[in-house]
């Protein structure tokens, strides 16, 4: 069993009094000096640095105290549909965060080994490097295979072949296919297909489709209260946990939740303890944008404990342990205009902190 990590800000527990929103999200006034006004309404700029903004959340102290919604989303089989507490919306990558807390569970029963190496068949035959791989290193995206997680040019993208192209119907299998390039456990790479490749070993653990689909939902959707949840499958019956799940921005916050309260829930505990440290804790750094990485969530490194789950065009889920603060921003951000997102959460928690440290409620 995995042990706490000593050397990351505690996480804190529902406090008391607070119900735990498996139903509907008890709501509270946030701190008075915490200007979010202003905040949300850059982000629901069409014409500033965010662009388009479709829904912001904001819980503390386990209640939820601000949200806002906008937009329109573009369908190509039906009208257009004006974004609302009620609409699912797309997570992306924040999906591979989910899959974590999946694997926890598999993990916490001993279905699953981290050090073990990893049960995928392609890579078995005698003299293969890649039987090397362990699970933890592909939780850690230190797997060391060659895949191109890059969204614009289709013609050297495995991300968009694997999602979009030949890969399609076995996603898992088609990242599993990639060769090795390093050894494992050398360099980090976020890729997709590494997420994937875990969710092609749970389905061969529990069982492809709908024995996967249920255990999803009894293991951590249901339990949540994510009734609006949905997890998309391929052919094969493998969640495409790279990047599919449809959820509201309170279904997202609830799945954060469960992270800022260490894996537990109303008293039950869903992950095994230590699992959420296990997904926090600092692994590596991004070369490219300088964000730091653990076990399919991204690293803050701020004082306050901060970690996020990230997905494409700047869907996040951000939980600062040390604020109590849960922040979930769904939106379409272009790439280039990632920074100015980063720093908009960031100042969210800023504010936030500034309420803290002042010591007024």
């Amino acid at each position: 069993m995995l042990r706490p990590d000593s050397g990351l800000v505690p996480l804190p527990p529902q406090p008391a009094g607070v119900p735990w929103p498996t139903g509907e999200w008890p709501t509270a006034q946030a701190p008075e000096d915490v200007a979010l006004g202003p905040l949300l309404d850059e982000a629901f700029d069409p014409t500033g640095p965010l662009a388009q903004s479709y829904a912001v959340v904001v819980v503390q102290g386990g209640a939820l105290v601000a949200e806002r919604y906008g937009g329109a989303l573009e369908h190509w089989d039906r009208p257009s549909e004006e974004v609302g507490p009620d609409t699912p919306l797309l997570s992306w990558s924040m999906a591979k965060s989910m899959l974590h807390a999946l694997v926890g569970t598999l993990v916490g029963e001993g279905r699953l080994d981290l050090d073990a190496g990893a049960q995928v068949p392609s890579w078995q035959e005698a003299g293969d490097p890649r039987a090397a791989i362990t699970l933890e290193h592909l939780l850690a995206m230190r797997d060391g295979l060659d895949f191109a997680e890059e969204y614009v040019d289709a013609g050297v993208s495995d991300v968009i072949e694997m999602l979009f192209g030949s890969g399609a119907t076995d996603v898992a299998a088609f990242a599993a296919g990639r060769p090795l390039v390093a050894p494992p456990g050398e360099r980090f790479n976020y890729s997709s297909g590494t997420t994937n490749i875990i969710s092609g070993i749970v389905a061969r653990t529990v069982g492809p489709g709908e024995p996967y689909r249920r255990l999803l939902h009894e293991r951590l959707f249901d339990p949540l209260g994510m009734t609006s949840a949905r997890a998309t499958f391929d052919e094969v019956g493998t969640w495409v946990a790279s990047s599919y799940v449809y959820a509201t921005a309170r279904d997202f916050a609830r799945f954060g939740l469960l992270y800022l309260r260490d894996g537990t829930w109303d008293g039950r505990r869903l992950l095994p303890a230590g699992w959420v440290d296990h997904g926090r804790r600092h692994r590596s750094t991004d070369a490219e944008t300088g964000n730091g990485y653990g076990a399919q969530w991204w690293v803050v490194g701020d004082e306050h404990g901060s970690f996020w789950a990230n997905g494409y065009e700047g869907q996040s889920i951000l939980v600062s342990p040390a604020l109590d603060l849960v922040v979930v921003r769904l939106g379409k951000t272009p790439a280039e205009r990632y920074p100015a997102l980063k720093d908009w959460r960031a100042r969210v928690v800023r504010a936030f902190a500034a309420t803290a440290a002042s010591g007024r409620p």
